[in-house]
């Protein structure tokens, strides 16, 4: 008996099965490599050619910047960075010996004026009228709305506090609007300015134990993106930079993010980093190893592996905590 047979007759659509197959996989490959090339010059023109250049802030935006939450971390960074470019500062925190302290050092180092004003913008609407007063009359070109709070460190939800909560609203969500809606007149008058709001890797999905930080962050991330749709012919740049850990007061609770390093760069240098990328980028980390960490994070992991994988992080720092005996 002849047990030679026709695969054809078991499979009769195996040619367009594969040719199929090729199609499909031919049409991902070219996107991935399409998206690939488009994500390194994007990246090209944010964190090497934009250093190529002088950056003349006053003369693009205006003589004085706002920065926010600028007493410590990478506020403090973009502070020391728009002085340096010669820039007036209007700088506002909730310490006032810190504030003078920084207001003193930028003088000394760089022959600027400098204003500070004390606000703790965890206790909601009532701060804005004080700041609005203090900047009657001046050509504020660029605002840095980088205030934020985080929880002390990764925790589920039920162990946070109602005040927690209320200062992540307070803070993370509403500062950089109301902020926004005080200086934006002016900017639309002069028609120039810009509008640097900080949101963070984190608003990519769902954090575990960092959830209503993360969501917080979201909100910054969509409302700076919507207002950069609404205004971008109007001469205002806006831009949204979203950094991954950076060493500074908010990751105190384990060396893994806290100490630099490649992937954790200082505050001052993510702040010159990222400062360069304005006007290069509306969209970006800020810093380029935080660049490449986005780019894979965009592109391999599915929501529910970046989901679990936020949670094995955190879970693994609280523990670090733990052994280290800073819980």
């Amino acid at each position: 008996m002849d047990e030679s047979y026709d695969s054809r007759g078991l499979f009769p659509n195996l040619q367009i099965l594969t040719t199929i197959i090729i199609t499909v996989g031919s049409i991902f490959t070219a996107k991935f490599l399409v998206v690939t090339v488009y994500s390194l010059i994007i990246g090209f023109r944010a964190h090497v050619w934009s250093k190529l250049w002088d950056r003349k802030l006053v003369e693009r935006y205006g003589k004085w910047a706002v920065v926010t939450g600028c007493t410590d971390g990478i506020g403090k960074g973009y502070a020391f960075e728009l002085a340096k470019h010669g820039m007036n500062l209007v700088l506002i925190s909730r310490t006032l010996e810190k504030l003078h302290k920084v207001s003193k050092d930028i003088c000394s180092q760089f022959g600027v004026k400098t204003e500070i004003i004390q606000i703790d913008f965890s206790e909601g609407r009532n701060v804005y009228e004080k700041i609005s007063a203090n900047l009657q009359n001046k050509e504020i070109g660029i605002l840095v709305n980088n205030v934020g709070v985080i929880m002390p460190y990764p925790m589920i939800f039920g162990e946070i506090t109602e005040d927690c909560i209320w200062s992540h609203v307070n803070v993370n969500c509403a500062a950089a609007p109301a902020l926004t809606k005080l200086v934006l007149p002016g900017m639309l008058e002069r028609k120039r300015g810009a509008i640097i709001n900080l949101a963070s890797i984190a608003a990519r999905g769902s954090v575990p134990l960092l959830g209503i930080y993360a969501a917080s962050k979201a909100f910054v991330e969509f409302f700076s993106e919507s207002l950069d749709a609404e205004y971008k012919d109007s001469g205002i740049v806006v831009q949204t930079v979203t950094p991954s850990y950076v060493s500074s007061n908010m990751t105190w609770y384990s060396d893994k993010v806290h100490k630099p390093r490649f992937f954790v760069p200082t505050a001052s240098r993510f702040a010159a980093h990222a400062l360069a990328t304005l006007g290069y980028s509306k969209y970006t980390t800020g810093y380029w190893t935080h660049g490449l960490m986005a780019f894979i994070v965009d592109n391999f992991y599915p929501r529910t592996m970046w989901s679990i994988s936020c949670k094995l992080t955190n879970e693994n720092l609280v523990q670090d905590m733990r052994n280290s005996k800073k819980l």
